[in-house]
């Protein structure tokens, strides 16, 4: 399968300009310092409520993360990643494999910084390089509201939500349930779920649930450390089919936070390596 790819051009006219680039075939942890007040030292003493809020309060501090994602999309199916960004400024890098890259054999490398898209990788056709390493669109916008972001059809829409605000979706629960206390990559944690819907949700919460594009309601589960900060989360639902054009298959996504507030850089590649997108690749 490919990646489509769009044309910089107004969005009205981009899917008709440009709309098929194709790609080739077919430390310091996060938490766990266990903290006496936690809700990892004792979950009888702080109700899951208070906890999860607790948690999306600290999620609002995370200024650079380290994370890892694994599971299924729609349209793009199963799909793994591991990506860093920060927000001064905000910038992107994700490396990510998955069914629709290549077949399931090739790798896609993404960075967003400046508003300019790089894409590389051993996925993308070596006929639409042009000898460089680097294809390039802009402008493109990660980590800010549905209407805001783009990235020309290379990521799934679910992936181009910060994280650590999806993270927060859980906060806006009305049955949240204590699961119990289980290790989370090597670090201890307090496992909460919920369901989630677009009832009670505003601002920026409602925009990062829309986003999904799924059908309500979506299940999430939270893992808090004992710093009281979100170390994984877990997003399921089916497919909203309300959505024309958006693809079938459910949503199953596991998002681990690997580093919190850790020094990251994420540089453009050189210019000399990259070349842009234009007019002429389109195919078909």
């Amino acid at each position: 399968m490919g990646i489509s790819f769009l044309v910089c051009v107004p969005r009205r006219v981009a899917g008709v300009v440009f709309a098929t680039v194709l790609l080739a075939g077919g430390s310091v942890g996060c938490g766990g310092g266990g903290k006496s007040d936690s809700a990892v030292a004792d979950p009888s003493k702080v109700t899951p409520a208070a906890a999860v809020a607790k948690a999306a309060k600290n999620s609002e501090d995370i200024t650079s993360l380290h994370y890892r994602i694994s599971g299924t999309v729609p349209a793009k199916g199963r799909l793994a990643a591991e990506a860093s960004m920060h927000t001064q400024p905000l910038a992107m890098s994700m490396t990510m494999t998955g069914a629709a890259y290549a077949d399931g054999n090739g790798q896609v490398e993404i960075r967003i910084v400046d508003e300019v898209m790089y894409v590389g990788g051993s996925a993308v056709r070596s006929e639409k390089l042009k000898g460089k390493d680097w294809l390039t669109s802009a402008p493109a916008v990660w980590g800010r509201g549905g209407v805001d972001n783009q990235s020309y059809g290379v990521l799934p829409s679910q992936l181009q939500v910060n994280p650590a605000a999806q993270s927060m979706l859980l906060a806006g629960s009305k049955d949240l349930r204590l699961i119990g206390t289980e290790t989370v990559d090597g670090t201890r944690t307090t496992h909460y779920r919920g369901t989630v819907d677009r009832d009670g949700l505003i601002g920026e919460r409602l925009d990062q649930f829309i986003q999904l594009e799924v059908s309500e309601p979506l299940t999430m589960d939270l893992w808090i450390d004992g710093d009281d900060r979100t170390k994984q989360f877990r997003m399921r639902a089916e497919h909203n089919d309300m959505l024309p054009g958006t693809g079938d298959g459910p949503l199953d996504l596991t998002v681990t936070f690997l580093d919190i507030n850790q020094p990251t850089t994420i540089k453009a590649p050189p210019t000399e390596d990259t070349t842009p997108i234009t007019d002429n690749a389109v195919e078909g």
